[in-house]
């Protein structure tokens, strides 16, 4: 083998399999090796080196150069299957190492795909130069698919197997939704509309916060389209998955509101310490509020990155009296600390037992020891009622009762605010987009007759 035709290989691996010549180099060498150690024995030195240049190749043993008639008896000997074994070894190496950092790059960008075959729910996904796995568990519920078909789903994880890389994807990730946003809306993509927040509960529902550089573009009617069409090109990749976008705001006191429209809010109270929004709705918003499931309040919470407690008002300033006599009851809280706690939004056990000793020395003026007493008082009690509520619920459950409040609100009860806030005027909240299941928009939406300002993508 000649340097020309040594070159001419290495030029035919890296054009057609995308090899970076040194490594192709490096294989050649490591095969050239491997012949020589077998030819003059595994204690000699021997140096191997293949000029980029000119191709031809060099041998030292124990540092003297192998004469060039040696050299070509060599590597008349050298064993093509060990060569070519070497060889492979090394293409196949970079081939997974090339496909690893493309992917890599990729990682929560959207692939296209075909469904090659399926494996007991999981279906794995022809993506041209590899095949992706696309597991139950990160499909739609209820989608199903048949080989053949095509699959849009972002790239989750990859990782290295062996000799391969293994591409795993995802079509329930929040960020599949994001994707399909920079795809089917151009200000989107073009970042004139920004996507601020994203919360999903894959098939069924998904909320959506948006905000706009151009006040002359209205955010979330662009986003709907004419017609609805740009939101049901979405809601359609996602198995006409309900899609809710409101309007960002940086005001909680504002965002809030938006995020759990389509119900009505009468006040936000906000409670930092414990990273706790109250909101106060009137009893015939309360469900709506809530939602199926608290799925509503829960994407909410999401959204905004606080948690949300929805209630009434008559329900806060019982749970404001509970708390105060409560506190009060406990060793070494007086009535002035108690007060001051509910004012900071601690309205349970379960809240005091989470303050840290030296806020709760602070505000009441208390030593070390007697703060590590409030809260070990206060996880105690709060474990009590724990135990209580479950024994309650299973008394009710032998007896065949529903158990529970229908109203199921957010995880967390009898919890509070911190500050009080001006109520937000339920006139002045942003309007929400939904898009129903089918692509429908919900009356909330942009008008459906004429687009919105920036509407049709212009």
């Amino acid at each position: 083998m000649n340097g020309p035709e040594l070159l001419r290989i290495v030029d035919a691996i890296h054009r057609d399999k995308s090899i970076d010549k040194e490594i192709v180099f490096e294989g050649i060498e490591q095969a050239i090796l491997s012949a020589a150690r077998k030819h003059y024995g595994e204690e000699e030195t021997i140096e191997v080196h293949v000029d980029r240049i000119g191709g031809h190749p060099t041998v030292k043993t124990n540092g003297q150069d192998v004469d060039a008639d040696a050299l070509g008896e060599l590597l008349g000997r050298i064993s093509a299957q060990t060569a070519k074994q070497v060889m492979i070894q090394k293409i196949r190496e970079a081939e997974r190492d090339a496909l690893f950092d493309e992917y890599v790059e990729q990682r929560n960008q959207i692939v296209t795909g075909t469904v090659s075959k399926l494996e007991g729910g999981s279906s794995i996904v022809n993506l041209g130069k590899v095949e992706g796995l696309l597991p139950r568990g990160e499909q739609i519920p209820g989608e199903m698919f048949r080989v053949g078909d095509r699959v849009r789903a972002i790239v989750l994880e990859v990782r290295k197997s062996g000799s391969r890389v293994k591409i795993i994807l995802s079509r329930i990730h929040v960020e599949f939704v994001r994707r399909l946003f920079e795809l089917e809306i151009p200000e989107v993509s073009e970042r004139i509309i920004e996507v601020r927040s994203l919360a999903r509960e894959a098939g069924y529902r998904s909320k959506v916060a948006v905000s706009c550089i151009d006040n002359n573009i209205d955010a979330v009617g662009a986003c709907v389209g004419v017609r609805g069409a740009r939101i049901k090109n979405i809601t359609g990749e996602l198995g006409d998955e309900k899609i809710d976008i409101v309007r960002w705001n940086d005001s909680l006191q504002v965002l809030v509101p938006n995020a759990l429209q389509p119900a009505e809010v009468e006040d936000v109270i906000l409670c930092p310490m414990l990273g706790r929004v109250i909101v106060l709705v009137r009893d015939d918003q309360l469900s709506l509020a809530i939602g199926k499931r608290g799925q509503n309040v829960r994407l909410a919470s999401k959204l905004v990155g606080w948690d949300i407690e929805v209630m009434t008002r008559e329900e806060l300033d019982e749970q404001l009296e509970r708390a105060v006599q409560a506190f009060s009851e406990t060793p070494g809280v007086t009535s002035d600390l108690a007060e001051s706690l509910v004012a900071q939004g601690f309205l349970s056990f379960d809240d005091l037992s989470v303050i840290e000793p030296d806020q709760l020395a602070e505000m009441g003026g208390l030593t070390e020891e007697q703060c590590d007493e409030i809260v070990a008082h206060a996880e105690q009690e709060s474990e009590r009622l724990e135990r209580e509520e479950r024994q309650r619920r299973a008394q009710e459950k032998s007896q065949g009762s529903s158990g529970g409040n229908e109203r199921n609100r957010t995880p967390v009860q009898e919890k509070s605010p911190v500050e009080k806030v001006e109520p937000t005027p339920v006139e002045n909240v942003e309007p929400v987009a939904e898009a129903e299941a089918g692509g429908a928009v919900s009356e909330d939406a942009a008008p459906a007759e004429e687009p919105s300002p920036g509407g049709d993508g212009a």
